[in-house]
């Protein structure tokens, strides 16, 4: 079936591992502590290190919380409280052009093809909504927000839960079964075909230089760029 909507993760779908993990990270990793000092107190950064500080134990010290998020950022924890935050250190970031966001050279004509053929573009990823509006705003290829129809963090669920992709189904009010799903994460495509969605496995040899095949994709197709994506 030629799905109605395409559902999409950024890192290692849209957009090289290496750029996140390497660029990113160490980029909002520097930048907590001094983020914290300054804006601490803003209400908006204060609910998300009283969440970090009720999980590590309840009342602590700024520094200390710093210093948890600092070590979830190099174990690349899925945390919410901690991509709120990164996507507010990296909009700086952006901003000041430190850096442009990556996107593998092909994705961006083919998401503008969709887009001009009236199929609809929402994205899925770990990272904030506001950290995806940067990234796809801010992008190597210019400004892709237009592109988007719709944005959906952790907030909805976490991304290997077949629950948060029957939400997503939800909010986007169309049958799953003609929505497709793009991910480079195994695991994040079963919880998604478990929902009912279509699901294409992106395994590029950028990110993953051995190919993954058989038993590996548990079933899903498996494609190495967007230009693969038949319907």
């Amino acid at each position: 079936m030629q799905p109605r909507v395409i559902l999409t993760d950024i890192e290692g779908t849209t957009s090289s591992i290496s750029f996140v993990k390497n660029v990113l990270f160490p980029y909002a990793r520097k930048a907590l502590p001094g983020f914290i000092a300054t804006h601490g107190n803003e209400p908006d950064v204060r609910r998300w290190l009283a969440a970090v500080a009720t999980e590590i134990g309840g009342a602590c010290q700024d520094s200390l919380v710093a210093e948890t998020l600092q070590g979830w950022i190099d174990q690349d924890r899925k945390h919410t409280a901690l991509k709120a935050l990164q996507g507010k250190i990296w909009e700086t970031g952006y901003r000041n052009g430190d850096y442009k966001a990556h996107f593998y050279p092909e994705v961006t004509a083919v998401l503008k093809g969709w887009h001009a053929a009236g199929l609809p573009l929402y994205v899925y990823s770990s990272g904030s909504v506001p950290a995806q509006k940067q990234f796809f705003g801010f992008s190597d290829a210019g400004d892709l927000t237009a592109l988007v129809s719709g944005w959906f963090d952790t907030e909805i669920g976490g991304k290997r839960e077949a629950e948060s992709y029957r939400r997503i189904v939800d909010a986007i009010g169309v049958p799953a079964g003609e929505i497709l799903f793009l991910s480079d994460v195994v695991e994040e495509l079963d919880a998604a075909r478990d929902a009912g969605l279509q699901t294409r496995l992106l395994d590029r040899l950028d990110d993953y230089p051995l190919p993954r095949s058989g038993e590996a994709t548990h079933g899903h197709e498996r494609v190495e760029n967007f230009q693969q994506i038949a319907f």
